[in-house]
């Protein structure tokens, strides 16, 4: 689910513009399913509830991303950092360039607190978390600057975004971030095989532990010297052609984001 909807995202976005309002209303229609899956799943202690809330918040995490990459959500400046201060873009302008997406990703943060408040399954508020919190990480390293960026994975009409990132060997930031997501990542291991887990407590830890691992391994993305990209040729091949030539910056998404990809 990481790996396919992180490529849906950007073959989605490659498109002709002529499919964006439809791409746009899928997307809406899965937020929607996504809202109510994570109020009908929070109160679902079943294996059922934990992977209906896992799936539902990628939905809803799923429609954010697309919203950004096509350009719909992202921030009052639109145009290319004027000038930078030692490699680095002055701090408010790079907020500029998406401060209305960090709103809305906000502001969903509390309906999905909202629509899961009370539950004791809390794996989709826990799915939206992950991304939200390993996806600004991923934000704040490629504003310090690390050796790989996210620059093959934008699309035209976000190309201006690249002048914002900064390339450098290392930052003070990626060692916390690791070591933070490292740690999460063990904590939910523990809890996945801890004595006395139910069997959905112990799929519903599997499951965040695996998306914080993916997580983690987006961020190792940024400074390992590892072509990211061929995992998904499939889907950055159309606007701007596939891509073959070693690249100088993988994708942190699912999103998914893409972290990600998430992803995600």
């Amino acid at each position: 689910m990481w790996w396919f909807s992180t490529g849906m995202v950007l073959c989605a976005v490659r498109r002709p513009p002529s499919t964006r309002m439809l791409n746009l209303a899928i997307a809406t229609a899965l937020l929607a399913a996504g809202a109510a899956g994570l109020y009908i799943s929070a109160d679902d202690t079943s294996m059922t509830g934990v992977y209906v809330g896992f799936a539902s918040a990628l939905a809803v995490w799923g429609w954010h991303e697309l919203t950004f990459l096509l350009g719909l959500v992202t921030g009052p400046t639109k145009t290319p950092c004027p000038v930078k201060r030692h490699e680095r873009a002055p701090l408010m302008d790079a907020i500029s360039t998406v401060v209305y997406h960090e709103a809305a990703i906000a502001v969903t943060g509390v309906a999905v607190f909202l629509l899961t408040s009370g539950g004791e399954n809390a794996t989709g508020l826990m799915t939206y978390m992950i991304l939200w919190v390993l996806r600004v990480s991923a934000k704040i390293n490629v504003y310090m600057g690390v050796p790989n960026l996210t620059e093959e994975f934008l699309p035209k009409n976000l190309q201006y975004l690249k002048t914002y990132f900064c390339h450098r060997p290392m930052n003070m930031f990626f060692p916390i971030s690791i070591t933070g997501a490292t740690i999460a990542t063990a904590m939910l291991i523990a809890s996945a095989v801890a004595p006395g887990a139910t069997e959905a407590q112990a799929a519903s830890a599997s499951i965040l532990a695996t998306l914080m691992a993916l997580a983690l391994l987006e961020h190792w993305f940024l400074v390992l010297p590892f072509d990211a990209a061929q995992l998904w040729q499939w889907g950055l091949a159309g606007e701007q052609g596939p891509v073959s030539a070693p690249i100088a910056s993988p994708i942190v998404a699912p999103n998914v984001t893409h972290i990600t990809r998430g992803a995600a």
